[in-house]
């Protein structure tokens, strides 16, 4: 069986909003527990998938195969970017959710770190008042070799609307890796992220620095709905490292991005307000 045969496969669950894992992530982010619609991309808390010991890969993800190709010669796996458009409709805690997921796409590349699989999965996800959102993910499987990180450069003044200053923290991390159900030893596990993976640290999650990027984006643009967000990973952000995010509107639309101590950038995001 080719990767290509994946192409075109689904699967669908449900699930429940839980109010704690609301409450949770509330805490978590350091904001008021929402009354009514959740925040976007607060639905990442769902479709955890939980294996037995022996169902759990060295990486602290569950073992390759099942929905997703079995990629198991790339051991580094990431989620790259995606990209969500949003319906009129909005998820409310105790809600139950349905998610309709689709491999669209599978393509292998070459890059400087050597051979790349690219796999692009589309949901659907529907509650009680029917379809949600749309949403895209880019996961991305590379090899051990080459450096982990690369140094970045300091990026461009950016002239903010909105700004959050922040320093993660290991428990930030913990808790979030616990809320999404994401066992990614890389955001918790120091020894393995630097010893095995070759991090300098603690890698902070992708999703997370989107949703803080889409919550600021929404902060620079008050009364206004995130309509589309696009957001991509362009390096790692790290334990214990400032970490500032910065969102700009302009008009109906809106760029925000992610940047480290250095000044790098570590993500980009793009948006389409209403």
């Amino acid at each position: 069986m080719t990767y290509q045969d994946y192409v075109g496969r689904t699967e669908t669950q449900e699930d429940r909003l839980d109010p704690r894992l609301v409450a949770g992530l509330a805490a978590t982010l350091d904001r008021p527990v929402p009354e009514g619609e959740i925040p976007p991309l607060w639905h990442w808390m769902l479709f955890q998938d939980w294996r037995r010991p022996d169902g759990v890969g060295t990486d602290g993800h569950p073992k390759r195969g099942g929905f997703l190709p079995p990629v198991d010669d790339l051991p580094r796996r990431m989620w790259a970017g995606g990209r969500l458009e949003f319906t009129s409709n909005a998820l409310r805690a105790d809600e139950v959710v349905r998610r309709r997921s689709t491999i669209t796409a599978v393509s292998e590349k070459s890059g400087g770190s050597g051979r790349l699989v690219f796999v692009t999965v589309r949901h659907e996800v529907s509650g009680a008042a029917g379809p949600v959102l749309h949403e895209e993910q880019d996961i991305v499987y590379r090899g051990a070799e080459g450096a982990a990180v690369r140094a970045g450069e300091a990026a461009p003044d950016f002239a903010a609307d909105a700004r959050l200053d922040l320093l993660p923290d290991a428990l930030l991390l913990f808790r979030y890796s616990a809320l999404t159900g994401n066992g990614h030893r890389i955001h918790y596990d120091r020894p393995y992220a630097t010893g095995e993976e070759g991090y300098p640290g603690l890698v902070v999650h992708g999703p997370l620095q989107a949703t803080f990027l889409a919550q600021t984006i929404l902060e620079a643009a008050p009364g206004l709905r995130l309509q589309r967000f696009a957001f991509r990973g362009r390096r790692p952000a790290f334990a214990d490292n400032p970490l500032s995010v910065l969102a700009r509107v302009e008009g109906d639309r809106a760029v925000a991005e992610t940047r480290d101590g250095t000044g790098a950038i570590c993500m980009q995001a793009e948006a389409v307000l209403g």
